[in-house]
């Protein structure tokens, strides 16, 4: 008997030995891929980002280029505004505005402006440039990195806010 599991240890691990392709060198062995060239990397000072500067002209509908001032000039709420809380928001939430689709994600970790927020797979850089969130009263709003308000929404439905960016644009976060 321990003779018997003896042979059957020895035979697996010739096995194994077998079906190993570092050990074969078979023609099924893949060689090592050759170093890319890279360029190397520039020095220099780079200046520094300016929070405040306005985006590129003509990215708003009224043709002026500059942002929506959504903190002094908030959107109305409308008629059937429902009542949130911070729990409501938390996890993941599709996020749709001007053809974009992606998704966001709303912790309750403090961060400036409200707390912790961010979007993957948006390719608009209002979107995802989302990085905070907040309640005022029943109203969601949508900041940035350096607080500035990027959208703000009401919820009309269970799961659902309907709001406008700070270019213009109508968006939409659901569930």
């Amino acid at each position: 008997m321990m003779r018997a599991g003896k042979l059957v240890l020895v035979l697996g691990m010739v096995v194994l030995a077998a079906g190993c392709q570092r050990l074969s060198g078979g023609p099924n062995y893949a060689a090592p891929l050759p170093a890319t060239p890279t360029t190397p990397v520039g020095a220099g000072t780079l200046a520094p980002l300016d929070p405040n500067a306005a985006p590129p002209v003509g990215t708003t509908t009224d043709g002026t280029g500059a942002p929506a001032d959504l903190a002094s000039n908030p959107v109305s709420a409308p008629g059937n505004a429902q009542q949130v809380g911070r729990t409501d928001l938390l996890g993941g939430w599709k996020l749709a505005s001007a053809g974009d689709n992606c998704m966001a994600f709303m912790t309750l970790t403090t961060w400036s402006g409200g707390y912790r927020a961010n979007t993957r797979g948006c390719s608009t850089p209002t979107l995802s440039g989302i990085s905070a969130w907040d309640l005022n009263g029943n109203q969601v709003v949508l900041k940035d990195g350096s607080g500035v308000i990027v959208a703000q929404l009401y919820s009309s439905e269970p799961g659902k806010f309907n709001g406008q960016t700070s270019v213009g644009s109508p968006i939409s976060l659901y569930r």
